[in-house]
């Protein structure tokens, strides 16, 4: 049996761009993806701390030390720029290689989108 189990998580990291007239996706600064073990077009849960909106897209890799965090396409009616999003990836494993599985959860300064320490 597989399951789905959380894989990696930024947690509270604020929104910087919502690009209407983009073809869709977020954007992620690579520094950040980096540490949260998240690469370009892996699926992500993105869930908005300001209106409980949640929705599922691919990553797209933003350039190194920008802090970028943008919710383009339909994705940036879900989002204002400075709200605080969770992005959540999963990975399916088997049940008994589940239990041990420890996730990457990353906590950036919400204000700089920065990795702290």
């Amino acid at each position: 049996m597989h399951i789905e189990i959380l894989k990696s998580k930024m947690h509270k990291v604020s929104v910087t761009e919502a690009n209407l007239h983009y073809v869709g996706s977020i954007t992620i600064d690579e520094n950040l993806m980096k540490a949260a073990n998240i690469i370009a077009n892996e699926k992500v849960q993105i869930v908005n701390v300001n209106n409980g909106a949640r929705l599922e897209t691919y990553v797209i890799k933003g350039k190194a030390g920008s802090g970028v965090i943008a919710l383009n396409g339909p994705a940036a009616r879900k989002v204002h720029v400075g709200d605080v999003v969770i992005i959540i990836s999963y990975a399916s494993m088997d049940f008994e290689q589940a239990k041990n599985h420890e996730p990457v959860l990353l906590f950036p300064d919400t204000q700089t989108n920065m990795i702290i320490g």
